[in-house]
Order: structure tokens, then sequence, then C-alpha cells
């Protein structure tokens, strides 16, 4: 038997594999992708929407290395990722490295384990071009949108701005609901809350729900403390007492969307560190020597088990927990409607490998993650928990107050996988008509709230419910609003920057039907019609694009109607020639100019521009930093300013690299005025570079960061200082 080949995208998946297929197979890395559109816009719309791919800056040598390995193999087995984006990948080397469909094959591996890979060797397919065609329409989609409608906002607000098909979606829901939140109109109410105390000196908390037998409805304080003055002294009794025994069933195993959100609201990862987490699990890390796969791939939205999986999680059960902790039979969890079911649940690939037993081999946050993934898993399988719950109606003068109670009868899957309750509270031991003294009944002035600002998990859900995006997506579109600076982070939640509502304000002038929940979730329906061999991607692409061709048409003829209605006037004489000033948007934000322009050219900043709140705490007074701009560029100052003056350097979220070392690298600037990245533990720790730090793994020797460095014969690139690894920046697809 001849030599043969596998290609996969990541350096660290190609170690672990290799060990596992040994002499006979050489195992290469086309780190990610090897072809994707021009920067100009790359698609013939006159004929048939053809693309036009070119190899990717830096992928040369990738290539050539490739090519003289698939010559000197027998057979080539394409390994990329099975989803849509990885079958595209897989296509694309095919087509550069021209391989003959009797070399080529296609294998696609849920988990890096000897059992999964050897599995899937011996059962290779061929490129599913249904796939390719699904992403190919999604990547021509996105480029048409996002090539065709930026420009909209280039002319109208300022050059560089990006609109996506699916980014502006996710910004008008974060746009419209801050919306809703200053439109709306706080209601006060009342709540009588009382503390009773029964013959042995136990307290119960109540609330009052009833009055003469309806529900108690307390819109003023006079009325409140009219209840309060009524009922103070009177003897209360226990007139209602009802036991439930409620049994409570395990969440399913992760879904890409749901291991985001439980990371953000856990642990507080946000999507893009938990998919960067994710993938070091998936691909294999070094355990007693061996480079293992700990967990199957990470973007899925199917919640299907291996049957062999789950019988080993039931067998770990028993033995971990005790015969009555394992349900009476396996559970399966229904996927849900839409979804792709490409890829099994997120699970460890044996449980076995407990989380403990792993500790001393993972970083914190790898050990992290994957306990949370282990312990949902393995609580999939246990037995239900169940709590008796009591509800208890206590009254006096036909006022009635409510006192609920909860206690675990038996905890079940909690065991393995804590449930966050509010409501697990033992009552003491009553009887109905038992007579109760009171503590304490207090009115309490309350009132009614607005609907809550998106945090990253309830955005990622809500973009999953609707149908919009797809489990690759959702973290690269929430980075996107973050990096485009159309959102800030107020207590980790999503607020719109003026310039996001901006944006939003004009898109909504003209794309609204186009940037719209239902419209975007047909869109994701019509690419799943495509990859199920239904509909053909051209017709799809071709039923969006005329009408939205038609619109940008009308578009054009209304830029100067559109950049007119960003302009508002204000009451600011002109310093210069005494003409009213008008606030306008520039490059650099919104300033003030002149509105006798051209004949009067004076601008100027505009006063008490809210600077970008950061997520960075003072050391002096625990506030919130803000980012602001100074004669040296941009710096973090305290929000107590200027009872605190404290200010700190601009920080790179990358961890200082020298052994021992817990310091951060942080932007500074050098005596002549040139910017360097250096340790905030100076002159402890002397660590500095020139490079602009970003926190991106090498994807050869898995180093903690990468730098940024640009020259004309290869534009931008990542490097890594460690092992010389050249990559292009993340992709930023048009799509976000």
């Amino acid at each position: 038997m001849g030599k043969s080949l596998v290609i996969v995208e990541s350096k660290a998946k190609a170690k672990t594999i290799n060990r596992i297929l040994g002499r006979g197979f050489t195992v290469k890395a086309s780190i990610g992708h090897v072809r994707d559109l021009p920067k100009k816009l790359g698609i013939d719309t006159e004929n048939g929407f053809k693309p036009t791919y070119v190899t990717i800056r830096g992928k040369g040598k990738v290539l050539k290395e490739l090519k003289e390995a698939a010559g000197k193999s027998d057979m080539v087995y394409l390994a990329s990722d099975f989803d849509r984006e990885g079958e595209a990948i897989a296509w694309h080397i095919a087509q550069l490295l021209k391989l003959p469909a009797e070399k080529m094959r296609r294998v696609v591996f849920n988990e890096i384990t000897k059992r999964a890979i050897l599995s899937a060797m011996e059962h290779p397919g061929q490129i599913d071009m249904d796939k390719v065609d699904a992403q190919q329409a999604r990547r021509v989609l996105d480029r048409l949108v996002g090539y065709e409608v930026s420009p909209v906002l280039w002319k109208t607000i300022y050059y560089g701005l990006s609109a996506g098909r699916v980014q502006s979606v996710a910004l008008r829901l974060i746009c419209e609901r801050e919306d809703e939140i200053e439109a709306f109109v706080a209601e006060e109410y009342w709540t009588i809350d009382a503390v009773f105390v029964t013959k042995d000196g136990d307290e119960v908390d109540g609330r009052l729900e009833r009055i003469d037998g309806k529900k108690a409805r307390i819109t003023e304080g006079e009325q409140a403390h009219g209840i309060v003055e009524r009922l103070t002294g009177k003897d209360f009794h226990v007139a209602g007492l009802k036991q439930k025994t409620r049994k409570v069933n395990p969440f399913p195993p992760f879904i890409t969307s749901t291991l985001q959100r439980a990371a953000a609201n856990r642990m507080r990862f946000t999507s893009k560190r938990t998919m960067a987490v994710a993938q070091q699990l998936y691909e294999g890390l070094s355990i007693a020597g061996e480079n293992v796969g700990l967990i199957t791939y990470m973007r899925t939205d199917s919640t299907r088990m291996a049957g062999e999986a789950v019988a080993e999680a039931r067998d770990h059960i028993v033995s971990a927990f005790g015969k009555e902790y394992q349900a009476e039979k396996p559970r399966h969890y229904r996927t849900r409607k839409g979804a792709q079911d490409a890829h099994e649940a997120i699970r460890p690939t044996s449980v076995a490998r407990t989380p403990e037993s792993l500790k001393p081999h993972l970083t914190t946050d790898q050990f992290r993650l994957y306990q949370l993934i282990w312990r949902r898993f393995v609580a999939t399988q246990m037995a239900q928990a169940v709590y008796e719950n009591t509800t208890l109606m206590i009254e006096a003068e036909g006022h009635g107050f409510k006192a609920t109670g909860s206690v675990v009868a038996f905890p079940g899957w909690t065991s393995a996988y804590s449930a966050v309750r509010s409501d697990v509270k033992e009552l003491p031991a009553l009887k109905e008509g038992e007579a109760l003294g009171t503590r304490s009944i207090d009115a309490n002035q309350r009132f009614t709230k607005p609907p809550a600002r998106y945090s990253e998990a309830t955005l990622i859900k809500t973009l999953e419910s609707n149908g919009i995006g797809r489990p690759s997506t959702y973290a690269t579109i929430v980075e996107t609003l973050k990096k485009r600076k159309y959102v800030s982070l107020d207590k980790r939640l999503f607020a719109p920057t003026e310039l996001g509502r901006t944006v939003w304000n004009l898109l909504a002038q003209v794309f609204s039907d186009i940037f719209n929940v239902d419209f975007t979730a047909q869109m994701e329906s019509d690419l799943d019609r495509v990859e199920s061999g239904e509909d053909a991607w051209v017709d799809v692409v071709g039923e969006f694009y005329r009408p939205f061709k038609s619109r940008l048409n009308d578009v054009e003829g209304r830029i100067e109607d559109l950049k007119q209605s960003l302009i508002k006037e204000t009451d600011i004489p002109c310093e210069k020639c005494g003409s009213v000033m008008v606030e306008k948007w520039g490059r650099n934000g919104r300033f003030l100019a002149c509105s006798a322009y051209p004949k009067c050219k004076f601008s100027r900043p505009v006063e008490g521009e809210e600077p970008q709140e950061f997520d960075v705490k003072c050391q002096e007074c625990g506030a919130p930093m803000l980012l602001k701009h100074g004669r040296f560029g941009q710096f973090l100052g305290c929000s107590n300013y200027p009872e605190c003056k404290t200010t700190m350097p601009l920080p790179t979220g990358v961890s200082c690299p020298q052994e021992k070392c817990d310091g951060a690298l942080v932007q500074r600037r050098s005596k002549r005025g040139r910017t360097f990245y250096g340790c905030t533990r100076y002159p402890e720790c002397s660590f500095a570079i020139w490079d602009k730090p970003v926190p991106v793994t090498c994807p050869s020797c898995q180093a903690s960061f990468m730098v940024e460095k640009t020259t004309k014969s290869r534009g931008k690139q990542l490097v890594c200082l460690e092992c010389g690894e050249r990559t292009s920046p993340e992709r930023e697809t048009d799509d976000v």
C-alpha cells in the first residue's frame, strides 16, 4: 500500500491525527481557508453570479507544500471540518491541487479520537457539492450586501463603515431595544411584605396577594400605608396549604449557542473566548505525553448523542454516584426544527477523562470549559431532580399573603450540573388553621422596569430563536459589532453607541425590509434548501439580488437627502462669522461645522462628547475606566474625574509572556513619540515589543498571542514570536 496524504485545517489537529494514523500517512494542515473572494467585488452579477476566487495572501508556501505532498501520495484525504465552510475548504483545496476524482476522498471527524478517526478513514466519501453551493451562496450574498450597502454609509456618514447582512439585523435588535427602554414610562406600584412568626419562633416571609378574594393591586402610597395600619396587630392564620412534588429533567447537552450562553453566564467568557478554548479542546492537547482530542466538534446545532457515549456516561454515573442516580432508560433530546444536525452535540470524547484527572494538564480556561461540558453531558443521563414545593396562604381581615418554599427531596442530575434556583427555601412545618404572629408588615414602593438590554448570552439566544445566523457565526457577529464601535458594553450589557444608532437609523430609512428579522431568517431557510439539494444556489441569490439592486439604484438618487437627514441644527454661533453651527459626522465622529460652508470653513469638536466605557476598573477607586483621546493618542481615564485623576495605558488583552510574570501588555509611547507595547509590571518586568500584540493563539505552536505586521509585499499578517508562523488575520466575512 502506498503513502496517503491527509489534509486538515489546523496544525494542532494534524499533530494529533498523525500520531493515530501512523507511518502510512502524512498529515498536513491548510491552516484554514486557502482561497477567497478578492478585495474587489469578485462576483459577475451579469453572468449567473459567478465568483472569482483568488489564493489568500500568505498561503503560497502552504499550497506548495500540499502540492508536493499530494504528488508523492497515492491517495489524498480531505479532512476539513464537517460543515458548509469546511466542505468549501475541501473543494477549494481539491481545485487548487487539481486532484482527480479517483485520487481524492472526503473524510470527516466529529471527534479527534483513535476510534472516530479510524472509523472515518474506513468509510470515506466524496465532497458534498450541495454543501459547497450553500456556503458559496452565503458568501456571495454577504459580499453583495457588504460591498453594495457599505458605500451608502461611506457617502452619508464617513468612509470605512460596514453594513453586513446579519450584523445589521443584530444591530437593529440592540437599537430597537434601546428605543423601547428610552420610551418606557415607569408605573408606580406598592407591595405589602410581612414576616410572620410561628409558635416555635420560626419566621415565614409572605407577600400580599389577594384582598377580599381579588388580586391585590396597590398603586398609591396612601392606599398601601392604610393596609399596613389596618393589619398591624391583627391575628393571622394559615388559611390554605398546598404541597406538590415537582420532578425536573436535566438540560439537553450543549450545542454551540447554549455553550456560549452558559460560559457567558457562569464564567463571564465572551463568545469569542469560549470558541477559542473549545477549539483547543477539540483539536487535541498533550495529556501525559500524548495528544488527545477532549471534546466533539464545537460548531453544532444538534442535541444528538452517540449511543456508545450515552452508555459510557450511564456506567460512570452508577460507579460515581450510585444506581439511584442513573436515569431509568437512556435519555435523548429532540433537535430543534431547522437545525442542520450535521454533528453530534458537544460532549467529552470520553467520560472516563474526568475534569479532575485532566486538571494538571489544562490551563485554567481549558479546565473550566471542559468541566462545564463534561458535567452537562453526564447530567443528561441522570435521574430527575425532585423538589417538594409548599405554598401557604396566610390571612387576616380578608387579606391573603402568599409564602412559598421548596426543598430538595432528591438532587438527581443537579449533583453533576448544578441548577441555579432562587426559590429553594424550606418553610417550617405548619398546619391549616394554625395561628401566626407578625414580626413586621411593611409597605414598599416599587416601579415597573423597562426591558433589559441584551447581554452577549441573550443576544445569541435571540438570534438563534429567530433562526438568524448559524453556530459558526454567532461569535463573529458579536465581535464585529464591538470592533466597529457600533455598540459599547455597560455592565456587560450592549448599548448602541451614537455611531451605531446613526448607522441603523440610516439603514432603516432605505433597507428596513432587508435588514429584517423575518427576512434574514427566511434567507437561512433558503440556504438550508440549497444544502439539501432542493434549490439551486444561483436561483436563491438571483431572487434576492434583483429587488435589492433596484432598491440600491433608488438610494443612489437620495444620497444628498440622506446626508441632510443626519445634519442637526444647533443654536451655537460660529466663532468666525457668527452663522449658526450644525452638527455633522466625520471620520473621527461628530463635529460642529459652520452652516455658511463653503464660505466659512470653521469647525470644531462637539463639546461634552461621551467617552466610551471600557471593561476595566480604576485601580484607585474602582469606578469604570473610559476610553479617552489626548495629545499622544488614546488612553484610559477614570470616570470619576476630576475627583479621581487616575489614568492607564490602553490594554491589548494579552498577558505578559515572561515566565512568572502576572502583568499584561499595554500600549505605551516612547520618548520619541513612537508607539510600543510593554508590561504593566515595569520596571520589575522590562518585556517590550514594537509590533501590536493580538490575543490570537498561534495555530502552529499554540503560543498565547501573535503580533500584527504589515509589509508592502504581504499586507497585514499575524506572526508568532515563538515559531515564526505567519497567517492572515481572522477573515472578516462581508456578512459581519
